[in-house]
Formats: C-alpha cells, structure tokens, sequence
C-alpha cells in the first residue's frame, strides 16, 4: 500500500481539496479521536464535516473541542435527527464550503488515506459510481463486501450467496459505513431519504442511485476496518451478539417502508406476508441467549413489525383509491 505522502503526491491539490469526509456522530466522540482524528491528519488538504446528532450537552463539548483542534466543520443539531438527515445535512455544508465529492464515514469505520485515493480515482473516472471499499474487522475477516436485497421477500443476503439463489430477483446495495460519491450523483439522485430514522436508509440510497442511471460498485483494491469497539452493526454481517432495541425496530420496519416507497403493489403484499417470518430472523442476529434475560427485543420486534405493516397497508389502501 502507499503512504499517506505519496497518495498526495499523486493527486493534485485540486483532487484532494475536492474532497469531504462526513461523519454524523451519536455518542461516539471516543471512535471520532480514534478513527477519525488519524485519516483526516493524513489528509489535511480535505474538508471534514461532523454532524453531531445530540445526546448530552457533555459529548456535543467533546466534539465541540475535537473540531476546533483538528480543524473540522460542524453541524450541531439540537436533538437526534436521524441518520439520512444527518448525512443530507453534513453534504449539504461540505457543498457549501465548496466539495466536489463525498467520503461517508462512520465513527466506527476506519480507511487509510491511500484507500481513500482508490475509491477517489474510481470516482473520479467515473463520477455516476457509487462506491465503497471492502469492509473487515481487525482480524482481517469480512463485515462487508456488498449485500443484495432479494425483491421476492425483502431479505438481505451478502453478494457473495448469489450462486445459491440464481433464479431470484436482486438489487445490490451498499452499506453505508463507508461510501465515496460525486457531488454530480448525489445531486443527481437527491439526497439520502429521511423517512428511516436509522437503518435501510443505505438501502433506499443505493437502490434510488441504480434508477437514476448510477451504477453501486465494491471495489475489491480498497479496504476499510470496522472498528469492534464501535456500535454500529451491518444488518448482513453483524451476528451472534445482542443488538439494541432500535437496531431490531427500525430494521423490521423500515423493510416494509422501503416497499412501500418502491414495489409493485404484488411484491409488497409478498413482503407483508413474510414479515414474520423476517422479523424472527432480525431477532435472531442477536443470538437465543438475549431472549433469557429480556423480552425487550421482541417487544422491540412486534412493534417494528406492527408499524411497518401499518405502513404496508396505507400504501396499498392509497393505490387503491
């Protein structure tokens, strides 16, 4: 791999200063010194924009002092807007301060900055790719290297499982821990959706950048680190440990939001009949043992399912009319 010096030296300044990383923080100002501090040192010629979604008026000071120390922009809402909107809103003041592309970044994702200017130059050549790295975890094993969501039921299986599934209809998708676009396709396919909250919202994104002439890429040469002490958890990857209550709410429902927004009106009844069956397999990323100590992720379950077919039903109600 090349060194932070010579990917600069490779690019011009012009390449370099093009670029923003967006990073929208929950909580997370210890992954932001640890992950995020290093890769914007080694490339100090970017833009760094932080949404800090708000939790506590002692971590928006923590991020607050980390910014003005490394130089970072902010945007500082007053409450926790969500995901999407967080990300509309820090591409939003990276455009402002004049960035021609975007690294979306997770405080629990790492990149070096030769990793960067891979994904910088397949985007570069291609301004309608959107692109994300191979994502591992310390010891090397894979958290993700691209998903696809099966329109026949609405599951989400990693690529690499295409050849058990060959008759099945898919659209690719990328996870949104790590993504580097063009300004020119972000403004092309709008923005994130804010209607998730959290989860699917890389999802829609994805599936929205195919239908607007785009084209979702892993690409193999670049890679990232998934930071264990992280708290984020990618829906295909991410099994075995409890999850939080919202991972199992907002993944249960925000399935049903997302064919609502997108299916034919046979595909989303197909995925409404599954529901149930999908939400017990969410439950299960967490492994049986949670179930001994709490019935807070059914709880968390029923209710994602009891909304997201809510959500179903008005939708087919509407195109009904």
């Amino acid at each position: 791999m090349k060194g932070a010096s010579e990917v600069e030296n490779e690019w011009t300044s012009a390449d370099i200063e093009s670029l923003a990383i967006v990073v929208v923080n929950y909580g997370s100002s210890e992954l932001l010194e640890r992950n995020l501090v290093p890769l914007t040192r080694s490339l100090p010629a970017a833009r760094v924009v932080v949404v800090d979604n708000f939790t506590s008026e002692s971590e928006r000071e923590r991020v607050c002092a980390l910014a003005d120390t490394e130089g970072w922009l902010t945007v500082l809402p007053a409450s926790n807007t969500g995901f999407g909107v967080g990300v509309n809103a820090g591409v939003h003041r990276a455009q402002q301060s004049g960035a021609g592309a975007f690294l979306l970044l997770n405080p629990d994702a790492t990149i070096a900055a030769d990793q960067v200017g891979v994904l910088l130059e397949r985007v570069r050549t291609h301004p309608l790719t959107l692109v994300s790295p191979r994502i591992v975890r310390s010891d090397g094993s894979v958290w993700f290297d691209g998903a696809d969501l099966y329109l026949d039921d609405g599951r989400i299986r990693a690529t690499r499982r295409r050849n058990e599934f060959r008759s099945a209809r898919f659209e690719p998708w990328l996870s949104g821990a790590c993504l580097l676009l063009s300004d020119q396709l972000w403004s092309r396919v709008g923005g994130f959706s804010e209607e998730y909250f959290l989860y699917w919202e890389d999802v829609d994104f994805s599936y929205r950048v195919e239908r607007a002439g785009g084209v979702t890429e892993v690409c193999r040469d670049a890679v990232a680190v998934h930071d264990e002490g992280g708290t984020q958890q990618a829906v295909v990857q991410g099994h075995g440990s409890p999850k939080s209550e919202a991972y199992y709410y907002y993944n249960i429902r925000n399935r049903l939001l997302f064919g609502a927004r997108h299916l034919r009106s046979d595909d989303l009844r197909r995925w409404r009949r599954a529901s149930l069956p999908i939400a017990w397999e969410v439950l299960l990323h967490g492994g049986r043992r949670q179930f001994l100590r709490s019935l807070r992720p059914l709880l968390a379950g029923g209710r994602g399912v009891r909304d997201g077919l809510t959500i179903a039903r008005r939708e087919l109600r509407a195109r009904a009319e």
